[in-house]
């Protein structure tokens, strides 16, 4: 523990700036005596450098571009390769894994060794992986390198250590599973074909044993050439030469017949018996023309051929349409008998699969479900109805559904907020699912004690919000609610809509949530935010609209006259656009006739509307065009459920809107929000006064998420990845060459000197907006409701309010509010406000309890306001009034004292890069500083003595994604958008690192092998004779040697030994200690054995020149040496 005290002597000399204050106020050494002395504050900060640990701990969501799947029949448990190396692994709910390959190749192939918890990675890099699955995060135990060749395709067969790998050349090479080296037995395809045939069969695309003899490996070459190799004779048992490319096939479980899929969308069904020519040719969705001819279809890239005891068999194939058929969606079709089912997709498909009852292939399979993975989907199929219902799926896989644009996290929410949430949305739910239980069930997961109710919200570019239930590391879709639903429908093509966002009108923007009034705000592309109250009622409504004109034109700044206008007040909204103060056009703007004035982006429904449960839309506040200009978007939202208000900025100015009275309270430029108390009017001393910034953008650092007026970004997935698309936007290079700017001009950025300075001050943004009680001038004695704004020039300003306390007052008397009163500096772009007791302790901002708005009225019971506050003033005695407000901005961190605003401490946070995002968190029972930076950096700052705690360099900022989407919140947590389909949870706290491992599910469970059904039989059949199948003695290295030291690189896992540090304790932990122990003395006695071997060839080349020479000496004399 440790003590931080701040003797002030009057002046502050740490912060250039943090001591002005407005013009009342007098000197910055006059602090009243209201204010707590320095010496008062005391603050004992608990957290130090060990409490900080930065981890990943789950990904939600769907994997971003995916290639390969597999399945565990005996475990259940499922496994997602993707392109960028990632392999995600599912079984039950709760039970979800995500691991990444070092090298981030594309993941070709993926083979469960079944029952065994293990997975082998086949990789576009030609790398084959072992990942161990025993353990809670699973790590690589060893890796395999091919140098010569590239690999095609993989198969382990059931129960067998030998792995086949067939390559890009038409070899196939074996790999022991267990030591990761590669066999000396080959299968080289000029041995595998006619050595009469002339050309090369093209690459490896199919191995499989036989069902009826696992000695029998059938090699499928893509030219349309298949081979049944004989492994114990090592020569072809049959050759079939095709004219068609083969892309799959599939046995039939007694092994006598085989079908494949072609690329003209043919089945072709093999006889072993007679292998000349196929004896059953079928084009499932090839009609026959008018000329007798087939019409030509698409290749058949899969085909499944499953048995079933009591029916016909299940044939399953994806592809085959005709060509004809244009826009067509891609289809999985399955066979049944006579039957034929057409399963339309949304998306292509990447793979599917049949689950089957039994792991071994030589049984009569009987299929129950198929599994489909698509490109941004992945759906199960249950095959036991014969309607072919899908199951639901129990994982969030549908976070993309529509591009997701913004995030909030919100960690510690009232217990009863998820139950309610969840059962409104469970109204919703859509029907028709198969009655089953999802069939991938592996794993075992159990609620872990270090749980407590999170939500995370996501915005989409189609409008809608989703609620998700994000406690105990799982994610759970809770409430959808779609904003656009307050608009009338745009024409398309047409209307103002289509002029200013051509594709997402109602895209999310940024959302403002108070889980304990339930109030929730949306800000949404157009320059409109909605208002939303909850009900667990459903209402008749209508909704209010209020337009707010907030444009600044130079003309109105250069004047002095205009300067002092009065802000734009209107009345009591109603639904059509009210009258507004009309500013004189621009004579430089040479607008064509009909230009658009006074008239929002979006049309508010007018008329009464039925709504459900849940939240329901109160009030929509949108900005209007002017002078042909459409409204610059909203930078900055927050609205206090005590107080009743809302407000929101853009690089126009701020306004203040009284959401209980529906009225607009202020609307004013942030140029007049300083009034007297402009700061730059006090640094002429500064010889680098000039800020030459151009008008063009109206944020610094920040300015990249938001796009000109004139061309907004679309919300799709590429609005997410670029940094921006218009002239305004400031490249990030910024991070990596900051030093052109110092103190003075880091309010500025250096673009243009033609821009006179007063018209540069219109386009300050306002960036951020806090409502709280606090001390508006120094010389207030008592807290009072204040609207702190921060802006883009780094000023931070205090707007104090009067607001009536009755209940009956609130609703008829008008809040007022007064000038502005504190002026505080920082460097660079205000990001985040967050206010102490003089303790250190968090203080929250007052709200109001939520009652609900449609509940019957008791007449015994008038339903009142009920408010929480937490004022400086009653939340400590010790040390009398006032307390601490952290303001964090790109570059740095401050804490003042408030009231007499004096700058306790200052830390500069990046000079080479700039903030993100900043939170104030909760972390192991006390508070602290969390920034992200955009050179990846994540950080942690104690408070208030805002001492660095932690500096991770984690994530270098490679796309505008993660920088619109990372959030932090309490517990130590913060999420961002991986990809875009998928959020990844990190955690900063070493308490939740040291915890993860009992709230990670587990992927492996102690599961009996089942027995085969026909192992009596076959061993009536196979027993002690010649036909017995055994690997070992073919591949071993005793029967074939080994294989070219420079045809693949074996390297050990760097997981191996790390795994097992965090390997689950007990039978498995040990067990796998001792399966590495007996790896590494495997390897060293493989060393020894290879220099036994040098030993042993060198002293029989000896003992072979010396009976050669005693051959030739053995006959002469002895005087004829």
């Amino acid at each position: 523990m440790k003590k931080f005290r701040k003797v002030l002597d009057g002046l502050t000399t740490s912060s250039p700036g943090g001591t002005m204050g407005s013009p009342s106020c007098g000197s910055a050494a006059g602090t009243p005596t209201a204010a707590p002395t320095p010496k008062e504050i005391d603050v004992q900060e608990t957290l130090v450098s060990e409490n900080f640990q930065l981890c990943k701990t789950v990904r939600h969501g769907f994997p971003y571009q995916p290639t390969a799947l597999a399945f565990d029949p005996v475990q259940k448990i499922l496994a997602i390769g993707s392109r960028s190396g990632g392999v995600r692994i599912l079984g039950r709910p709760g039970v979800d894994c995500y691991c990444q390959h070092e090298s981030g190749a594309a993941v070709l192939q993926l083979q469960f060794l079944v029952n065994e918890g293990a997975l082998v990675t086949a990789c576009a890099d030609d790398t084959l992986h072992l990942w161990n699955l025993r353990q809670r995060r699973p790590a690589v135990l060893h890796s395999l390198k091919f140098n010569r060749e590239r690999i095609t395709f993989c198969h382990l067969p059931f129960q067998s250590k030998w792995l086949y790998v067939g390559t890009e050349r038409g070899n196939t090479h074996i790999v022991n599973i267990e030591s990761f080296i590669l066999s000396g037995y080959v299968i080289m395809w000029n041995k595998a074909i006619e050595l009469s045939t002339k050309t090369h069969p093209g690459p490896v695309v199919h191995l499989s044993d036989s069902p009826k003899d696992e000695g029998k490996l059938l090699i499928g070459f893509e030219s349309g050439t298949i081979v049944q190799w004989d492994l114990r004779v090592k020569k072809a048992d049959f050759r079939i030469y095709y004219d068609e490319a083969i892309h799959s096939v599939g046995w039939h479980h007694e092994g006598k017949q085989f079908m494949c899929s072609h690329s003209d969308g043919s089945l072709t069904m093999w006889n072993l018996r007679n292998t000349t020519k196929p004896f059953q040719v079928t084009f499932p969705h090839g009609k026959i023309q008018k000329d007798g001819r087939k019409e030509s279809c698409k290749p058949i890239l899969k085909v499944e051929y499953k048995t079933c005891r009591n029916s016909e068999p299940f044939i399953i194939f994806s592809g085959g349409l005709s060509y004809d058929k244009a826009g067509r969606r891609p289809t999985l079709t399955i066979m049944h008998g006579k039957a034929i089912t057409v399963l339309e997709m949304d998306y292509p498909i990447v793979e599917f699969m049949a689950l089957c009852e039994t792991p071994y292939n030589n049984e009569v399979q009987e299929p129950y479900a198929v599994v489909v993975l698509l490109e941004k989907d992945l759906i199960v199929v249950d095959l036991t109805q014969s309607n072919f219902p899908v199951f639901e799926n129990p994982y969030p896989m549908d976070i993309h559904e529509s591009p997701v644009t913004c995030t909030a996290y919100f960690a510690e929410c009232p217990p009863d907020i998820i139950p309610i949430l969840y059962s409104i949305g469970a109204k919703h739910k859509k029907t028709g699912y198969s009655q089953k239980e999802w069939p991938i069930a592996g794993g075992t997961w159990t609620l872990g004690s270090h749980t407590y109710p999170e939500i995370i919200i996501t915005g989409h570019a189609d409008g809608s919000i989703k609620f998700w239930d994000a406690s105990a590391i799982t994610l759970q879709m809770l409430y959808k609610l779609k904003t656009s639903k307050a608009f009338e429908k745009p024409k398309q093509g047409e209307g103002r809509a289509a002029e200013l966002v051509e594709e997402d009108p109602f895209a999310v923007q940024m959302v403002s949530w108070c889980p304990q009034s339930r109030i929730f705000c949306v800000v949404g592309i157009s320059a409109h935010i909605i208002l939303y109250r909850f009900s667990k009622y459903d209402a008749n409504t209508q909704i209010v609209s209020l337009e707010v004109r907030l444009q600044c034109e130079s003309e109105d700044v250069i004047s002095p006259s205009e300067n002092e206008n009065n802000p734009c007040f209107t009345e009591s909204g109603s639904h059509s656009p009210q009258p507004h103060q009309q500013h004189p056009p621009s004579p430089g703007s040479r607008t064509p006739e009909g230009i658009k004035d006074s008239i929002p982006c979006l049309k508010v429904k007018d008329r009464m509307v039925r709504v459900p449960p849940g939240y329901q839309a109160e009030l929509v506040i949108q900005l209007l065009w002017v002078d042909g200009e459409p409204p610059q978007q909203i930078t900055s939202l927050d609205v206090n459920s005590a107080y009743g208000l809302l407000a929101f900025g853009n690089c126009n100015g701020l306004a203040v809107v009284d959401y209980m009275q529906k009225t607009i309270l202020l609307c004013v430029s942030t140029l007049d929000l300083y009034g007297a108390a402009d700061p730059y009017q006090r640094l002429t001393r500064s010889p680098r006064r000039n800020r030459q910034s151009t008008s063009e953008f109206c944020m610094r650092g920040l300015s990249n998420f938001y796009s000109d007026s004139k061309k907004r970004i679309r919300t799709s997935y590429q609005s997410l990845t670029e940094l921006s698309d218009n002239q305004q936007s400031i490249d990030m290079e910024r991070s990596k060459s900051p030093t052109s700017e110092s103190r003075e001009n880091s309010f500025s950025r250096s673009r243009s000197s033609s821009v006179s300075s007063i018209d540069r001050d219109t386009k300050e943004a306002i960036t951020t907006l806090q409502f709280g009680e606090s001390y508006g001038r120094k010389t207030d004695a008592v807290p009072t409701p204040c609207l702190w704004v921060g802006t883009s020039l780094g000023v931070v300003l205090l707007i104090p309010m009067s607001i009536p306390t009755d209940q009956e007052d609130r609703m008829e008397e008008p809040v007022t509010i007064g000038p502005s009163g504190a002026v505080l500096m920082l460097k660079g772009s205000v990001l985040r406000f967050s206010f102490l007791d003089c303790m250190g302790a968090l203080l929250q901002s007052p709200y109001e309890v939520w009652r609900d708005p449609n509940a019957p009225e008791d007449p015994d019971r008038p339903r009142k306001r009920k408010l929480v506050h937490f004022s400086p003033s009653s939340s400590q005695d010790t040390c009398g009034d006032g307390h601490l407000a952290v303001v964090c901005s790109e570059r740095q961190a401050k804490v003042f004292l408030m009231p007499s605003q004096s700058c306790l401490f200052v830390h500069n946070i990046t000079e080479s890069s700039f903030v993100l995002r900043a939170d104030v968190v909760s972390v192991s029972n006390s508070v602290c500083l969390a920034c992200f930076c955009a050179n990846g950096h994540v950080m942690t700052l104690s408070l208030p003595s805002l001492r660095p705690l932690m500096d991770i360099n984690y994530l270098p900022l490679t796309d505008m994604r993660i920088a619109r989407t990372f959030c932090f919140t309490n517990g130590g947590q913060a999420l961002y958008l991986s990809s875009p389909t998928e959020i990844q949870r990190i955690t900063y706290s070493q308490e939740m690192c040291d915890n993860l491992q009992e709230m990670l599910g587990e992927l492996f469970t102690p599961i009996e092998t089942p027995e085969a059904q026909n192992r009596g039989f076959l061993k009536g059949f196979f027993g002690g004779n010649a036909n017995t199948f055994d690997r070992e003695e073919l591949f071993g290295e005793a029967a074939a040697g080994k294989a070219s030291r420079s045809l693949a690189q074996h390297i050990p896992g760097q997981g191996g030994m790390e795994g097992m540090k965090v390997a689950a304790s007990g039978v498995v932990g040990d067990l796998a200690r001792a399966r590495i122990a007996l790896d590494e003395r495997g390897q060293r006695l493989g060393e020894l054995e290879e220099r036994t071997a040098l030993m042993m060839t060198s002293a029989e080349t000896f003992s072979k020149h010396a009976h050669e020479l005693m051959l030739k000496c053995k006959d002469k004399k002895w005087y004829q040496f």
